[in-house]
């Protein structure tokens, strides 16, 4: 896998996107709120993107891990996939984001692992799984993108 400041593409992902004048590892980022979260995306291809979140800082008023901060990791994750699937020609926009939290944390850092469930012409969803360092289950989260023309 080729490195590309920090995150893990295929050697085929590089030479998919070569010559496009993207940033690999800026356009497939969290972006501004990612950065603020400490978000880090590891690992990215259409099969398969892993992340992590570290959960001080991402905390709602009760000290546990906000589910929302779940949320960014999971439809960040999913849409990284979503847009490596479309290609250089494609732009992926979220429609639909479902999470479901299994279990509160009050320290360390998730990991989101997320997996095709489809990949279409026209829409690609991701499960994702977001588990704690111990790899207990902490939120299962699904999401559908809308693949349109860039």
């Amino acid at each position: 896998m080729g490195e590309q400041a920090g995150t893990a593409f295929p050697q085929e992902i590089l030479d998919q996107w070569k010559g496009s004048g993207v940033d690999l590892a800026a356009y497939f980022s969290a972006g501004a709120l990612g950065e603020r979260m400490g978000l880090r995306i590891v690992e990215a291809s259409p099969e398969r993107v892993v992340g992590t979140l570290p959960v001080e800082g991402n905390t709602q008023p009760y000290g546990l891990l906000h589910g929302g901060a779940s949320a960014v990791l999971a439809e960040t994750l999913g849409s990284v996939g979503a847009m490596l699937h479309g290609g250089p020609g494609k732009a992926a926009v979220g429609v639909d984001l479902n999470c479901t939290h299994h279990r509160g944390l009050r320290s360390g850092t998730v990991t989101g692992v997320a997996t095709p469930l489809h990949r279409g012409r026209s829409t690609a969803t991701y499960e994702i799984a977001v588990t704690d360092e111990e790899g207990r289950r902490v939120c299962s989260a699904r999401l559908t993108c809308l693949l349109r023309d860039a």
